[in-house]
């Protein structure tokens, strides 16, 4: 079995042998020597090996009679090919001796047209060139004719050769040029003149692009400028002039001649645009279009033509005289409405030119500022609009005939009174109407500084912040101001004062309502940290202190006019037992008048009457020691008691509800001490008592009491002339004498 195997192994070895290439035969090789039977392999591959020998033999003898036939055939063809060699080598002799003239004059005529076929092919680029040249001229393409030149100068021509078409058209080229420059130059400049008269239009048109956008937001639409197909600066604006010329310098080298240009006349344009005007929206508009769309659009165009340094630049000189011609022109306004319309002006102008990065932080500053003075011409007017409604006020309680009509009044004033509500029509409000028209007029006032607040990115504080301080200075300035002025005006009576101080208690009960009213607005909380308080309460309570002293001061102006009738008879020796008739019509008119403040508070009644009665004292007191009354008798004293008496029973009448006991008494105190010590002559007891808590004469003041006592003291003298003799005259007099030397013994003694 392994015989048969190894047999077929070397059978299949040998095959390999004969079919494969001598290169490869190495491995084969390998494996017989490898094998356990390489002799019996070598006695096959021998026995193969003769047999091929003898394949080989039997085919050679059977091709050698043709190989013979075929040597005997060459050897015959040999003699007749030698024979054809020396024919054709006698021919082609023959050929190149006749043919050698007219290869010259071929060759000549092939070089020739060699060499102008050459120098036509460097010729005709320029010709071509040149006549795309002279049609880019015609049809005005400059940009394009000055890349042909370039060419033309730099490639064609040089190798085209020194012809003389070439020299003139080598000539042409730098008149071209400037031809070109100049026209650019020209288109320039009329893009310059365009924008210059159209730029208020097209500034006007991005600043109502603004202002849509703006108004879309506000709107809560998030739609763009390609959505609403909002035309551009780049839309509106043919801005080829300005590419071409940039090219065209460009090309020529003298990119920054044009660059200098450019910049030097946008520079002069907006210095041009920011002269003053007598209508600030032409400036702002054109400079909204030649700093927003055009710069910008420059800017992201071109290469270097303006850069964001020489924009800054040009917006900060834009900037300086825009705020210094704003201030300018705003500083002349007095219509609140103008001041409004150019802060909105502004502030569109802002929004443009901050959407295209500009800084506009100081435009918004300038807006603060003229905020302080559009509140001033709102104060200015609003100080009219208050001097009108207290001229024109009636200061009598409203009245009101229908619950229509209390209604209306409801709607302007808050005001709530349960009982008054009980009382069927008609009935009367307590205040005139210049209450619900102040109310309605601060409300007025309070929307007019909101208006000015809008679009100035602040926030609702701030927003709030702004309208409290504001409507303080109208409160604590304008308001108080014209109450001060009604109130210190000249011929206001009693009952207008006391009106007047009726209507500021309900002024002042209704400043939480506007505190809601201005939080309502502002949506800032009033109880907010660091909010700003109204002084509405503080200022009617000025008001109404203001009017409660002219009140006071009218009263004593009245009873000193009273007084001025009195007519005593500083002599008389006998007193009256009546009153006098000046102090009876005084104390009647006294009566009448606090009949009449029934309506205001409790205390103002009673410190104006306590007041009246204060001054009554001190004036009376006051005539009795005039230095024109030279001399008191006895009986004018007496009849100045009646008259101080009077004045007791009025107070002790109570003219005004409130006060306690006697309290009203006390006003005449002074003046009932130092009578009573005169008209009993009780000096032993002033004198022993002086100086005691529990002296009955306590209020008597020695200086007053000497000052009267040398008054009754020359008249006792005078009166007792010729009675000096009489014994009891003679003990008065001494003793006056006496008292007066106590009485200066007494003061000198309180002085050291």
């Amino acid at each position: 079995m392994a015989s048969a195997e190894t047999a077929a192994e070397h059978e299949r070895i040998l095959r390999e042998i004969e079919s494969t290439d001598t290169n490869c035969i190495g491995p084969t090789l390998r494996s017989v020597y490898d094998g356990q039977e390489h002799g019996l392999f070598m006695d096959k591959l021998e026995g193969r090996i003769r047999n091929h020998d003898r394949e080989i033999e039997k085919m050679c003898n059977h091709h050698f009679q043709g190989f013979v036939d075929s040597i005997t055939e060459l050897l015959k063809v040999r003699g007749e090919a030698q024979k054809l060699k020396c024919q054709v080598t006698e021919t082609n002799q023959k050929l190149q001796n006749d043919g050698k003239e007219v290869c010259v004059q071929c060759r000549l005529q092939q070089r020739n047209i060699a060499t102008t076929i050459d120098k036509l092919t460097h010729c005709l680029p320029v010709l071509e060139m040149y006549s795309k040249l002279q049609e880019q001229m015609r049809a005005k393409r400059y940009y394009p004719a000055l890349r042909t030149l370039e060419q033309l100068e730099e490639s064609c021509l040089p190798q085209a050769g020194s012809y003389r078409f070439c020299t003139i058209m080598a000539e042409n080229i730098p008149l071209l040029r400037t031809h070109i420059r100049d026209v650019s130059m020209s288109d320039l400049k009329d893009f310059l003149e365009s924008i210059r008269k159209h730029s208020d239009k097209i500034g006007e048109t991005a600043m109502k692009q603004v202002s849509l956008v703006l108004l879309i937001q506000v709107m809560c639409l998030s739609l763009t400028r390609t959505v609403l197909q909002i035309p551009g600066a780049q839309d509106l604006v043919d801005f080829s002039p300005v590419y071409r010329c940039l090219h065209i310098y460009t090309v020529l080298g003298a990119r920054d001649t044009f660059e200098n240009y450019y910049r030097k006349q946008r520079r002069k344009q907006a210095r041009l645009v920011l002269q003053p005007h007598s209508n600030m929206v032409r400036p702002l508009t054109a400079l909204s279009h030649a700093l927003s769309d055009l710069e910008d659009h420059i800017l992201h165009t071109t290469q270097g033509l303006v850069n964001r340094a020489y924009v800054e630049e040009l917006w900060e000189l834009a900037l300086s005289k825009t705020i210094a011609a704003l201030r300018t022109h705003s500083s002349y306004c007095t219509d609140p409405d103008l001041i409004l319309d150019l802060k909105n002006l502004i502030v569109l102008f802002a929004d443009t030119l901050q959407g295209y990065g500009f800084p506009v932080n100081q435009l918004f500053d300038m807006l603060l500022e003229m905020r302080d003075q559009y509140g001033e011409i709102l104060l200015k007017k609003w100080n009219q609009s208050f001097r009108q409604i207290l001229d024109q006020d009636n200061y009598s309680p409203i009245p009101v005939a229908s619950p229509e009509e209390y209604q209306r009044i409801a709607c302007q004033f808050p005001f709530q009174d349960p009982e008054l509500d009980k009382i069927p029509f008609p009935k009367k409000l307590p205040f005139s109407e210049f209450v619900p028209k102040v109310y309605s007029q601060l409300k007025e006032f309070i929307y007019a500084c909101l208006k000015y607040s809008e679009d100035l990115h602040l926030s609702s504080t701030e927003i709030d912040d702004m309208i409290r301080k504001s409507t303080n200075l109208l409160l604590t300035r304008t308001l108080s101001h014209c109450l001060q002025y009604a109130i210190k005006k000249k011929n206001v009576g009693l009952a207008e004062l006391v009106q007047i101080i009726i209507n500021t208690t309900h002024l002042e009960q209704s400043c939480h309502y506007l505190e809601e009213f201005i939080s309502n607005i502002t949506n800032v909380p009033p109880d907010t940290i660091n909010a700003t308080k109204l002084y509405g309460t503080s200022t009617f309570k000025d008001a109404r202190h203001a009017a409660e002293e002219e009140i006071y001061t009218n009263l004593n102006q009245k009873i000193d006019q009273f007084l001025q009738l009195a007519d005593y008879d500083w002599t008389a020796a006998q007193g009256g037992a009546q009153a006098s008739d000046y102090l009876s019509d005084l104390i009647a008119f006294l009566c009448s008048t606090f009949a009449v403040f029934t309506h205001l508070p409790g205390k103002v009644a009673q410190t104006a009457c306590m007041s009246a009665c204060k001054h009554l004292s001190t004036s009376l007191l006051q005539l009795l020691l005039e230095a024109d009354v030279r001399q008191v008798s006895m009986g004018a004293l007496q009849q100045f008691n009646v008259d101080v008496k009077e004045c007791e029973r009025f107070a002790r009448a109570g003219p005004v509800p409130g006060f306690q006991g006697d309290t009203l008494l006390l006003a005449f105190i002074d003046l009932r001490q130092l009578l009573d010590l005169f008209t009993q002559w009780d000096w032993s007891t002033y004198l022993a008592d002086y100086g005691r808590p529990t002296c009955k004469y306590l209020r008597v003041n020695p200086h007053t009491a000497l000052a009267l006592l040398e008054k009754m003291k020359d008249t006792s003298r005078k009166n007792n002339m010729f009675a000096q003799f009489r014994k009891n005259e003679r003990d008065k007099q001494k003793l006056i004498d006496t008292v007066v030397k106590q009485l200066r013994n007494l003061i000198a003694t309180n002085q050291a």
